[in-house]
């Protein structure tokens, strides 16, 4: 028994000086607070994908996801406590935003909130796609843009250009249509490239602080002319669908063969099945639909700053980048050439030559109010 004893004695010993290593490990583990502001698909590209590559890149390390969309103000009310933070010397209780524009709280960065993203503090930034520059203190790690989508099996020649687009909707009457531009990003986008060639094809002219009541009225006549000529040539003579799933739908029962989607639901729905296999997507040469990146940023008071920073540098990883393109239909933020060759070429006829960009608020109200007063006469708003 006293051998026994001994032996049990010693194996506990033993066992609790290897419990000892683990427990502090278990002590000294890191959980970054990362705040999301993206729908069920972002969720869970986070969850399912990043977090598990996270945690086996930096082991005894890893992340909680909080979704803050429908809640209030989102990450703006998150942001706001963090700069608060600041002057209080507290933990902000956030490491990571997910999507977040640091331009807001319109001080915060003059007060130093937000980390800039420099190349000796990220891995990978040299890889960025050059069309997504912004802030230094953005960092862009997934986009989307709005294309054209077509039955393969009906149309053999996809349209490159706005001129090719409008020529093959009157060549195929009804048999192409957009969304209603209050109703979804897809339209607007439409009605927005509409706008910009009309307007020298210069999306530059369109600014969030240069926006003019009479320029509007000018600016959007020329659109609106465009737009008018091509609106008995769409589906149902001007039955223009009311959102993008809508839209979706009727390219997936065969009612048209051509509608503009976001990148990033096609790509979902042609995955998925939802899209017959024989859908092909393409981009206009000539100046691309309007587009844009999710952004992601980091505040400087935050409490785990080098995991952090080591999160975003794994955002612009090749894997994560591709699953991007793969899980969500997402466009890389990093240049499509550091992507697997293979992939490059099956999405070849969508890679970006520009990715416009269109204001919100007046410009983008105006747009609204005269598109219905002067294009889709026959839509009850």
């Amino acid at each position: 028994m006293i051998g026994r004893r001994n032996v049990l004695a010693g194996f506990a010993a033993g066992s609790a000086a290897l419990a000892a290593p683990a427990l502090v490990r278990a002590q000294a583990r890191t959980t970054l607070d990362v705040y999301i502001d993206g729908d069920t698909n972002i969720q869970d590209l986070w969850n399912n994908l990043v977090k598990p590559a996270f945690e086996r890149a930096n082991p005894g390390n890893t992340f909680r996801v909080t979704v803050t969309r429908g809640v209030g103000s989102g990450n703006r009310l998150i942001a706001e406590r963090a700069l608060a933070a600041m002057d209080t010397k507290s933990d902000p209780r956030v490491d990571f935003f997910e999507e977040y524009d640091p331009r807001h709280p319109a001080d915060s960065i003059a007060k130093g909130l937000w980390v800039e993203f420099t190349r000796d503090r990220i891995a990978g930034l040299a890889n960025l796609n050059p069309l997504s520059a912004d802030l230094p203190q953005r960092l862009p790690y997934r986009g989307s843009q709005v294309l054209i989508a077509y039955d393969g099996a009906k149309v053999k020649e996809a349209p490159k250009s706005w001129a090719e687009l409008v020529a093959w909707a009157k060549r195929n009457p009804g048999r192409f249509t957009y969304g209603r531009p209050d109703r979804g990003g897809s339209g607007r986008n439409f009605v927005v490239r509409a706008v910009h060639e009309a307007n020298g094809r210069d999306p530059g002219l369109f600014r969030a602080d240069n926006f003019d009541a009479k320029l509007a009225e000018e600016r959007f006549g020329r659109a609106w002319e465009v737009l008018r000529d091509l609106h008995p040539h769409t589906y149902g003579q001007g039955a223009y669908p009311a959102g993008n799933t809508p839209a979706l739908q009727l390219l997936a029962q065969g009612a048209v063969d051509m509608i503009a989607v976001w990148s990033d639901q096609a790509i979902q729905a042609i995955g998925q099945g939802v899209l017959p296999p024989t859908t092909k997507l393409v981009q206009l040469q000539d100046l691309g639909l309007c587009g844009g990146f999710a952004y992601s940023a980091i505040p400087t008071n935050a409490k785990n700053l080098d995991m952090a920073l080591k999160l975003a540098e794994l955002s612009l990883s090749t894997p994560i980048q591709t699953a991007i393109v793969k899980e969500i239909g997402g466009f890389p933020g990093i240049d499509w050439k550091h992507l697997p060759a293979d992939l490059r070429e099956a999405y070849i006829d969508i890679i970006p030559l520009s990715i416009p960009t269109f204001p919100s608020g007046e410009w983008n109200n105006a747009m609204n109010d005269g598109w219905y007063r002067s294009v889709a006469t026959n839509v009850a708003r």
